[in-house]
């Protein structure tokens, strides 16, 4: 391929990353993902509480979906939402299709960073997509199993332990950021615009509790890794039944989900407000 026509698939993969369908189908992509953290809060809440034994996780939710007479029809519509928000995700930090709106100065640390995030953000959407659509044909499966059987297939590989850890340490990283994020206020430069009073404080305190509950999974994987126990590393739902079995549990617990509620609220006014 010459140089003009690399070029040239450039600006249309541009103008792709651009289109107004698109930037439409990513905004539904966080509505879906606002809808998922409001069902795993109302799922954690039923722990809390109940004793019960549902699955306070990603799968959860999208298996209550999948029991409700429109269930199909949510789940393909979050399926289709969040893999457009995935593949907007990647364009517009691969394509640098925002690079007009980048502050000047900006750096090949800076753009390595933006890479990788975007990157990672990306992963995370493509993930819940195809979690939907398996869920929407009846092959869904629990992320806490899927969590359970990597951490056991990594422990049997040679310096498995030392990767399992390294997973847990990230994860904990992760976690931490999205508390950073939510007390010095940083998901605004995410929007394009101020969306409130209101939903500031609710997207503060929701990034703070989903902070949290990561920062107990990584705990938890990095515990699988020291004790070579993949049960330990059992996703969001073993860390949530942690916190509830932790001294003033369900108090602990509730606290955590109304903040994933606050988190999922946030969504929702991040598919009108976010910055596309």
């Amino acid at each position: 391929m010459s140089q003009e026509q690399a070029a040239q698939v450039g600006r249309s993969a541009r103008r792709a990353a651009r289109s107004p369908a698109l930037q439409r189908a990513a905004r539904a992509g966080f509505a879906a993902s606002g809808l998922v953290h409001l069902l795993v809060a109302y799922l954690a809440l039923r722990v809390a509480w109940s004793g019960g034994g549902e699955r306070a996780d990603q799968s959860g939710a999208l298996s209550v979906l999948a029991e409700n007479p429109f269930g199909k029809a949510l789940l393909w519509l979050t399926a289709l939402g969040c893999a457009a928000l995935a593949l907007w995700q990647v364009a517009d930090v691969v394509l640098d299709s925002r690079g007009d709106r980048d502050r000047p100065g900006r750096t090949a640390k800076d753009r390595a960073v933006r890479i990788v995030k975007g990157v990672g953000v990306g992963a995370v959407y493509a993930a819940l997509a195809v979690s939907a659509a398996r869920f929407a044909v009846g092959e869904g499966r629990s992320s806490s199993s899927q969590s359970k059987g990597l951490t056991a297939r990594l422990l049997e590989q040679p310096g498995g332990r030392v990767l399992v850890v390294l997973i847990g340490v990230v994860v904990v990283v992760v976690g931490g950021y999205h508390c950073y994020k939510g007390v010095t206020r940083g998901f605004l430069d995410d929007l394009r615009e101020n969306p409130g009073p209101a939903v500031v404080r609710l997207a503060v305190v929701g990034h703070v509790a989903k902070g949290v509950a990561l920062v107990v999974v990584g705990v938890l994987f990095c515990l699988a890794g020291v004790r070579r126990s993949p049960g330990a590393a059992g996703g969001l739902d073993t860390a949530l039944k942690a916190l509830r079995d932790a001294p003033a549990g369900p108090y602990l617990l509730t606290a955590v989900a109304l903040g994933i509620a606050a988190y999922g609220v946030y969504m929702f006014a991040r598919a009108r407000y976010a910055r596309l």
